[in-house]
């Protein structure tokens, strides 16, 4: 591996110091308090102890719109290793609550241990009952996405608790996707696997809107954000190696000139693309082949995360692209009425400009672009995009359209296009505190952090 303290590191930190907009006012110490409560009261407080299984173990699935737990607890790997990230992170940042927290992160990790890890062929199941049986449907036995969240969440509960023998399932997940998933020869990682681990060959039988088979966008942001966190408590030579690998690829490969994400891939990383398909075929693809604002901005974030982490490796050049990625963002998904980010927008073959396909603004791209926009404000304070002007805009479209200011938590949707959300489930399987958690503790601190220097 390379040596990664570079001196270009440095001159970048030097020269963002050096360029601060002394004469422009910070974001207001009131607004760090705004995001305080709004990570333990109106979401912490609502979600814990809820949702811990004191029967089986684990983390409950399903929670009504008001907060009850729901009917439906079949776990996935992915919600379950985030509660643990959740957790171990309030642990870390809520002193007063630490015990609690870490109580709660370790329920979690025994059931990943005992229930979710396979003994037999290694690697974690993607989905089990309530009481911990695998589930195994075809083509989503096991996945690169899923077991990235465990090493995630495995991570960062070993960074608040030091317990040993969660770091070393995280390291023996590592292993495992090295051995199964990892691709030697085009680099990356195969997404879907059987049960015993055997990545799955796409062939002319699959239907053409499902995804197995293929390589993707976001088990590979999301595997460069478990393997940075994994490299941050276990600095291993080759868990560095495979972590620049994926910031390379992503940044180099997967994200286009004009600042996207491709979403999907062939196994030497062609993008999949219906753009010379007629549109209502594209539409019909939609999942596999859009512009997705909120994975952008994500991933800006992302990228520069794990070059920090390897000392400072590329990060002028990931800096870069990271700010490519959030003023595409904000040049083509973003709402100039009510402020938030779209879900999807659309380059059709011959046009410069792209359309919005999708005008509906989810919960996690909000949250993402509220940690995305403050820290580009907080390098790029004299940019003629003014960062500062727009994150204060989202978060009042946040407050007033995602966080639900009657029952606490977010919605899944804006309710100014889809206010049937309100009566909705605030969590299953694929959503619980994860990422507007991180944002607002993020935010929170880069506030104050902002306003001392």
């Amino acid at each position: 591996m390379k040596t990664i303290w570079t001196l270009s590191f440095f001159t970048i930190i030097l020269m963002l110091a050096c360029t601060t907009d002394k004469g422009k006012k910070p974001i207001s110490h009131d607004m760090a308090l705004e995001f305080q409560i709004a990570a333990n009261d109106d979401l912490l407080d609502k979600w814990y102890p809820l949702v811990l299984d004191t029967v089986d173990g684990g983390f409950y699935s399903e929670v009504t719109f008001d907060f009850k737990l729901g009917e439906r607890h079949h776990k996935m790997i992915v919600t379950q290793a985030r509660h643990i990230w959740t957790t171990a992170t309030a642990a870390i940042h809520n002193g007063n609550n630490e015990k609690e927290y870490l109580s709660y992160a370790e329920h979690g990790f025994k059931f990943l241990r005992d229930h979710m890890w396979d003994g037999k062929n290694g690697g974690f199941h993607n989905l089990v009952t309530k009481k911990g049986k695998p589930i195994v449907r075809p083509g989503e036995a096991k996945t690169a996405y899923g077991n990235s969240f465990a090493i995630y969440g495995l991570a960062t509960y070993f960074a608040a608790s030091k317990n040993g023998e969660a770091l070393d399932l995280a390291k023996k997940a590592f292993r495992w996707l090295e051995e199964h998933s990892h691709d030697s020869i085009y680099k990356g990682y195969y997404q879907s696997m059987d049960i015993s681990g055997t990545p799955i060959a796409r062939t002319g039988d699959f239907p053409s809107t499902s995804d197995i088979g293929y390589k993707d966008q976001n088990s590979s942001i999301h595997l460069l954000e478990a393997l940075t966190a994994l490299y941050k408590v276990w600095p291993d030579p080759l868990l560095g190696e495979r972590v620049e690998e994926l910031l390379v690829l992503i940044r180099d490969s997967i994200t286009s000139d004009k600042g996207y994400m491709n979403l999907f891939f062939e196994a030497d990383w062609t993008p999949v693309t219906f753009v010379d398909a007629p549109r209502d075929t594209i539409q019909k693809h939609y999942y596999l082949d859009h512009v997705s604002f909120g994975h952008d901005v994500e991933t800006a974030y992302l990228m520069l995360e794990a070059s920090e982490a390897l000392g400072g490796l590329q990060f002028e050049q990931t800096l870069k692209k990271g700010k490519i990625m959030v003023d595409h963002a904000i040049k083509n998904g973003w709402d100039n009425k009510l402020g938030g980010f779209y879900d999807g927008g659309y380059y059709y073959a011959g046009d410069e400009k792209l359309s919005i396909v999708n005008y509906d603004k989810n919960w996690w791209s909000q949250a993402e672009g509220l940690n995305s926009l403050l820290m580009m404000d907080t390098y790029f304070p004299k940019d003629s995009i003014n960062y500062k002007v727009y994150f204060e805009k989202l978060w009042q479209y946040t407050s007033m359209y995602i966080m639900d200011a009657d029952y606490g938590g977010w919605y899944e949707w804006g309710i100014d296009t889809r206010p049937e959300t309100k009566l909705e489930p605030k969590g299953h399987i694929w959503k619980g505190t994860y990422h507007n958690y991180r944002a607002l503790v993020n935010c929170a601190a880069r506030i104050e952090k902002n306003n001392m220097d």
